[in-house]
């Protein structure tokens, strides 16, 4: 087994390469040649959040688990709440063949998604990205999300407005102005990007304009929410997964009210593979439901591991 430890994953595995991994894990779920496992999900208390994402690709010989959650109390230790750790076996054999460090890799492919549904879903002449979030994803959304389209301008909300400073350093690294807004404002962007741990609605559909695309990436739990489930139901639904869209998922609050049901909702993996179109008009509402499925997880671990090999890092150990 050879471990991966997190030092050498930012070397390993850029932006780029998360990007076409779980682009082609997506299609692969599309074409039936792979598939998630369910989710295990408990609270610890004081709101730390521990379970385990597993999946099997057969397409891309992958088999395998990420084991982590959310810890709050890390951010007083200087360690970043979110821990994760990705194990992968031969699915021949059930041999665990690798464990990588998770959390950059947590990163990468939760903004890969967000950007892969910009690229397959917002319309080609958006120019204002709208951030609603400044947490520490936050960042990595916004690098993706440019790579994705030409924005000329960047606006952003968040509930403790003192983090979009940080935010405001990256755009202007991007060499995108910057503005911190009201929620109301979200009405002139193009693009919004959520990626709050919100337990409640702060998005409204009234902050959201006829063409908008929106990239909901912070509910991946029961009970989480980011925006209004009318909202849904104005817009055309997208998602990883239809199974957590309408369990943990953003879609669970309006599948519950009533407002869209499951066959709605149609996976990203199906736009890419060419099995169902994407945006139709230019004043069709576009949302992605990025709920993070395991398949991401084994697909950016796995390109950490056939990257380590070639340059010759990692430990190996018996096992």
């Amino acid at each position: 087994m050879l471990i991966v430890p997190e030092k050498f994953i930012a070397d390993l595995v850029s932006a780029e390469d998360a990007f076409a991994a779980v682009e082609a894990t997506f299609a692969a779920m599309a074409r039936e040649e792979a598939c998630n496992f369910p989710v295990v999900r408990e609270a610890l208390g004081e709101g730390r959040q521990y379970g385990f994402k597993s999946g099997l690709d057969r397409a891309g010989g992958m088999l395998g688990v990420k084991a982590g959650g959310y810890f709050p109390g890390n951010a007083g230790k200087g360690i970043p709440n979110h821990q994760s750790t990705v194990y992968l076996f031969d699915p021949d054999t059930g041999r665990p063949t690798a464990m990588v460090g998770g959390n950059l890799l947590t990163a990468l492919r939760t903004a890969a998604a967000s950007a892969i549904s910009i690229d397959r879903l917002a319309r080609r002449d958006a120019k204002v990205l709208g951030m609603v979030g400044a947490g520490h994803q936050a960042a990595f959304q916004l690098r993706a999300a440019a790579r994705a389209r030409g924005f000329e301008k960047v606006i952003a909300w968040n509930l403790h407005p003192e983090m979009l400073a940080k935010l405001g350093e990256v755009a202007a690294e991007l060499g995108l102005p910057f503005e911190a807004v009201p929620l109301e404002r979200m009405v002139e962007a193009d693009v919004i990007v959520t990626i709050t741990s919100s337990p409640a609605a702060t998005l409204m559909a009234a902050h959201v304009a006829p063409g908008t695309h929106l990239a909901c990436m912070g509910t991946d739990t029961r009970g989480k929410q980011e925006v209004e489930p009318a909202l849904l139901a104005r817009a055309r639904v997208f998602t990883d997964e239809v199974a957590q869209s309408v369990t943990i998922g953003e879609a669970q609050h309006a599948v519950a009210a009533g407002l869209i049901a499951a066959g709605d909702i149609t996976p990203i993996g199906a736009v890419i593979a060419g099995l169902a179109e994407a945006r139709m008009s230019k004043d069709e509402i576009t949302l992605f439901d990025g709920t993070g499925v395991g398949l991401q997880d084994l697909a950016v671990a796995g390109a950490a591991v056939r990257r380590a090999k070639e340059r010759g890092l990692g430990e190996k150990v018996e096992v």
